[in-house]
């Protein structure tokens, strides 16, 4: 019985092709710097190897994150493994390109995926945290714990707790977002606003005591103006008092209300 004809060895993951054109990355890599064939064989070896990089882009597509925008971020990590690629090493160009490309993809989620932004070593815990769920998931056959995770990281399990809060910023909801039975009520429509009647509900609580500090004549004068909207004149003509006098125990009276009521009653 003939032997089964023998498959050549990959050179990588089976739906990337091989290099097409063998040992084009390598042989940019033996030129020294300055050559006049560098720029060229450099634009060569970005433009074969293009199709990888958009594949592994493709694979991060669906996580919130526009497909060019992956794709730029894949290109980037191209160039760099083509810039940095040294066969020296003893690995082949798509060893050493697939995880540099991935690793730029991570990083741009990592750096600007974020609907708020949050410190670097929360975003790295969130993804520390992720891969040991997802581990621990695995050989615990169940769902873990904060504890577990905490035990798994060898951190304690506030910093889990913290990574956990911090990765709610990763995504966020329009405010436009249609809610309710029938879709009609927005999101924003249903939050909250500062509300200063709460304020000046307080003060006018406040104010009674306030008042009562005051001598009869100052709340006389303060009342008439303000609640009876009475001219000063006319107040002077009730009191028997000039107008300017008037004026001076409205100023002052005011002054002690707000010593009373505190800077929030203006």
């Amino acid at each position: 019985m003939p032997a089964a004809p023998t498959r050549p060895a990959d050179r990588g993951p089976r739906f990337f092709p091989g290099d097409p054109r063998p040992g084009l990355v390598a042989e940019l890599a033996a030129l020294p710097p300055g050559h006049p064939s560098r720029a060229r064989l450099r634009e060569e070896a970005i433009a074969a190897w293009l199709p990888m990089a958009r594949r592994l882009a493709r694979r991060y597509a669906g996580r919130g994150e526009a497909l060019d925008d992956l794709v730029q971020a894949a290109t980037i990590g191209l160039i760099n493994a083509v810039d940095r690629f040294d066969p020296a090493q003893g690995a082949d160009f798509t060893g050493y390109a697939i995880p540099t490309v991935i690793g730029e993809l991570k990083r741009h989620f990592r750096d600007r995926a974020w609907s708020v932004r949050v410190p670097r070593r929360l975003q790295e815990m969130r993804i520390r945290i992720t891969g040991a769920r997802d581990e621990l998931a695995h050989t615990l056959g169940r769902p873990p714990t904060v504890a577990d995770v905490a035990a798994h990281l060898g951190v304690d399990e506030e910093a889990v707790l913290e990574g956990l809060e911090g990765g709610r910023a990763y995504s966020s909801t329009s405010l436009s977002t249609p809610v309710g039975p029938d879709g009609e009520l927005e999101l924003g429509d249903s939050l909250g606003a500062e509300d200063d009647d709460y304020a000046r509900t307080e003060l006018r609580l406040s104010l009674t005591p306030a008042l009562a500090s005051l001598t009869e004549r100052e709340r006389m004068i303060v009342t008439s103006s303000f609640y009876g909207n009475q001219t000063q004149s006319r107040i002077a003509g009730q009191l028997g008092i000039s107008q300017m006098h008037v004026s001076r125990l409205l100023a002052g009276a005011l002054i002690k209300l707000r010593a009373q009521l505190g800077p929030e009653a203006g």
